[in-house]
């Protein structure tokens, strides 16, 4: 086979991406288009589902040309997508009925305060291993069965398809010839049952939302359609599929129980593998499909939180105390700290382990000094102080921390962050993991690499951050953290 390269499509939440690698994992070449999101109402979080592909397309043609490679020599796809994102569309038209819901989305906030007292909520967990949260697809698909006119006679009489961005993406690159998606993001609309790895059909009548919908749902790395030839001047067939998160888990090469992988984009995820059987948290973690393969389950416990990369854009765009992400590295850098200033990043309420879709951001403990530089700080800080929530959580019997995402190219952050935890925290050749992941996935079923053991092999440490700062000083940083949080949540 002389098609070794391998085209990864990274749809995130602030983004679109593609990337090409070569068959050793190296980066070749990468396009990036900045995503729109618009706010409606408090709470609420929409896009634009059509220029979600269209700017993939984009992506895609222009990544050809940066690496002078042929759509010939791309042996197959990949897809890593934000997840839990809810699109509707017209399965004649193939036009959604209404914007993308995103993740962040808080607006069924009351639906799920009411699905809490019926019988289903106690069983969702156990179905699903998620917890009741507008967080999730599930209760973003009744909203919009019951606001969009006509979209339930429609969506019941099949003339509607529902899909998180893959699924969509998957229906426009092949002409609506595939109405799929993975196991990873099917785990995470809250309907699939991570057991009998099917959709729940007494969640579904409980919901009454119509199975019709619904895709069929795959391994991870399994053959998804072909792209239209239309599209990209030849059929390139799409192989592999993960939610990014799962996705970045597989480009982490995190494929024995006990390791544990922390994404930091537009939010922060912390991924740890349980193995083969799902593995319930008493601490409100999430129970989730890690990667499916051969029709075999690796399963994970996850902890979401819901800011942290978008922090950093807040300051950049909306207080304009930065000009580039990067000078957030330079202002925390100068000050020896932030003086007992504390950011609270609750944009979109707070996820693991609070799950309180209610609360609010808040910057604590100004002064008259406080500054750019203690706020930016401030505002990293408290991406490492949520990540300690969330390993506190999963156990100390963690030895090392894998990470990735945009945020990890800062230093000073992994820095702080390994003294947070007081572990070892691992930054990889390729940050982009997720990319990374979803064209080891597609490479699996392209026959491209022959085992999980061979991806191990080329992941690749650029560097480790041990802990420095003494036991005493993280802790009462930590304990300033815990004050903060304890003021929104319980004010």
């Amino acid at each position: 086979m002389t098609q070794h390269y391998l085209l990864a499509i990274d749809q995130g939440t602030t983004s679109s991406r593609a990337i090409i690698f070569s068959k050793n994992g190296t980066l070749v070449s990468q396009h990036l288009v900045d995503l729109k999101q618009s706010f409606p109402r408090s709470g609420w979080v929409e896009q634009d589902a059509n220029e979600m592909y269209e700017n993939t397309i984009l992506c895609c043609r222009e990544v050809l040309k940066k690496s002078a490679l042929s759509p010939k020599n791309i042996a197959c796809v990949g897809i890593s997508n934000q997840r839990e994102t809810t699109i509707i569309w017209d399965r004649q038209t193939g036009q959604p009925i209404y914007p993308a819901i995103v993740w962040q989305d808080r607006r069924t906030s009351e639906l799920c305060k009411k699905l809490s007292a019926e019988n289903i909520a106690s069983k969702l967990q156990e179905k699903t291993g998620l917890l009741l949260d507008p967080y999730f697809s599930a209760t973003k698909i009744m909203w919009l069965l019951e606001t969009i006119p006509d979209a339930r006679k429609k969506a019941e009489n099949g003339e509607l398809a529902f899909g998180t961005v893959d699924t969509f993406l998957l229906w426009k690159l092949t002409k609506g010839k595939s109405h799929a998606t993975d196991a990873t993001n099917a785990s995470r609309t809250m309907l699939f049952n991570i057991h009998t790895q099917t959709w729940d059909k007494e969640i579904l009548t409980a919901l009454n939302i119509p199975e019709q919908l619904l895709p069929e749902v795959k391994d991870c790395s399994a053959h998804f359609g072909e792209i239209d030839k239309e599209i990209l001047g030849e059929k390139i067939p799409i192989t592999g599929v993960a939610g990014d998160q799962q996705a970045a888990t597989v480009g982490q090469a995190c494929f024995e129980p006990g390791m544990v992988k922390s994404t930091y984009g537009t939010g922060c995820f912390m991924l740890l593998n349980t193995g083969l059987e799902p593995t319930y948290s008493q601490n409100r973690l999430l129970s989730t499909i890690a990667y499916r393969l051969n029709g075999k389950c690796t399963y994970g416990l996850e902890g979401s939180i819901f800011s942290a990369g978008v922090t950093v854009k807040w300051l950049r765009d909306t207080l304009k105390l930065i000009k580039t992400a990067d000078e957030t590295e330079l202002l925390a850098r100068s000050i020896p700290d932030t003086e007992g200033v504390y950011l609270v990043p609750a944009f979109t309420g707070l996820g693991a382990p609070h799950w309180n879709p209610d609360a609010r951001g808040a910057l604590l403990g100004l002064t008259r000094k406080s500054g750019p530089a203690q706020i930016a700080r401030a505002a990293l800080e408290a991406v490492c102080y949520q990540t300690r929530d969330l390993l506190t959580l999963m156990g100390d019997h963690v030895t090392f921390l894998r990470v990735d995402g945009g945020m990890s190219a800062n230093s000073w952050m992994l820095q702080f962050l390994a003294d947070m935890l007081n572990t070892t925290v691992q930054r990889p050749r390729c940050i982009e993991t997720s990319a990374l992941g979803a064209a080891f996935l597609a490479g699996l079923h392209a026959g491209i690499y022959q085992s999980l053991e061979e991806i191990t092999h080329l992941w690749s440490a650029q560097t480790s951050f041990s802990p420095k700062l003494n036991k005493t000083q993280t802790d009462a940083f930590y304990d300033g953290w815990k004050n903060a949080i304890a003021r929104i949540v319980h004010p």
